[in-house]
């Protein structure tokens, strides 16, 4: 896999909508604000928006074309050093026809979202290019009146400041309440936080197992199966496959019909361990884990597989940054997640 250079004060980066045109919204803008001076304050980064990514919900949903040449053109553009998207959504994968695989390949940077943008990050690996993720525009670095602690962290330790080896550590609070965006005023309330003492939780497995992560957002993976950018089945072998649930708050038989395609196909025969992030509400939360257990431990009988569950990614706040690509060890006696090898150079 290729790793992307690490970002440094002074870097320029482009925000893209890939997905929803939410931050093209009036209503919204104060977000898209918001994030974008936090890049610049923050992390001293110079910040340029693509042409397209801010004309709004009906011009982006008609032309998936657009979305996709903001991001070609910001992976042509050498000045650029990083790609932050706006948000997520719901139809990323009609981008599919519209990227030039090849353009990624030979311009390798920074590519970091979560949610819908799990398409475009299978578009990335197919691509061979390690992306990220992670936090995005109008959400992490746009929080309701500071960005978590937990998440700028793991920004500066993933991408300006990589080491050999980074420990992934549970979140002690979480929250996944939602303040009215359109409602200017609530950018200034802070989120309700909730102490979280169970920390990650291993469902099954023992000793300590690696892999290199591939996974995503569970209700997305579906539109992703089948197509030129999902990986062949000797990808797998001994990957680290990371799901999570989004705001809809999706049903365990989602989960469970997931599952049971993937064991069809021989993924959960060949992967090396699962993590699986914080459900939103935590809606849902112990019968995800029976399902997991279910399909994987019982019906495919890999009681043997690690699952780390409760992990702090994906849509419930604050999160981390995983990268797609990057060799990650499950310790399954000490409950830990750790990456083994830096993911930019």
């Amino acid at each position: 896999m290729l790793k992307p250079q690490r970002l440094q004060r002074g870097d320029t980066v482009a925000i893209v909508s890939l997905s929803s045109g939410i931050g093209g919204e009036p209503s919204f803008k104060h977000r898209y604000e918001t994030g974008r001076k936090r890049l610049e304050a923050e992390f001293g980064l110079n910040v340029v928006t693509m042409p397209n990514a801010l004309k709004g919900i009906e011009f982006l949903y008609k032309h998936p074309e657009a979305r996709a040449a903001d991001l070609m053109q910001a992976f042509g553009d050498g000045r650029i050093k990083a790609v932050i998207c706006m948000i997520g959504g719901d139809d990323a994968i009609r981008l599919l026809p519209h990227i030039d695989l090849d353009v990624i390949r030979s311009n390798p940077k920074i590519f970091m979202g979560y949610s819908d943008t799990t398409s475009n990050h299978f578009m990335m690996y197919k691509a061979g290019l390690v992306s990220f993720y992670g936090p995005c525009i109008l959400m992490e670095f746009a929080e309701n009146v500071a960005m978590h602690e937990y998440t700028k962290r793991y920004i500066n330790s993933v991408l300006f400041e990589p080491s050999p080896k980074l420990d992934i550590q549970p979140s002690q609070a979480w929250t996944s309440e939602f303040l009215e965006w359109a409602v200017e005023a609530n950018s200034g309330i802070p989120r309700t936080m909730t102490a979280d003492e169970k920390g990650f939780e291993l469902l099954q497995g023992d000793g300590i197992a690696k892999g290199r992560l591939l996974g995503g957002c569970l209700e997305v993976l579906p539109m992703i199966i089948g197509t030129s950018i999902w990986p062949a089945l000797e990808e797998w072998d001994s990957a680290i496959l990371f799901l999570e649930t989004s705001e809809h708050l999706p049903d365990p038989y989602e989960m469970k019909y997931l599952l049971r395609g993937l064991a069809a196909q021989g993924v959960i025969s060949r992967i090396s361990g699962v993590i699986v992030g914080k459900p939103r509400h935590e809606k849902h939360y112990v019968e995800y884990k029976q399902v997991l257990t279910q399909v994987i431990g019982n019906e495919n009988a890999r009681p043997d597989l690690p699952i780390l569950y409760n992990v702090n990614f994906g849509h419930t706040s604050p999160i981390c940054i995983l990268p797609y690509g990057i060799m990650t060890e499950i310790d399954c006696v000490n409950k830990t997640l750790r990456l083994v090898e830096p993911a930019v150079t």
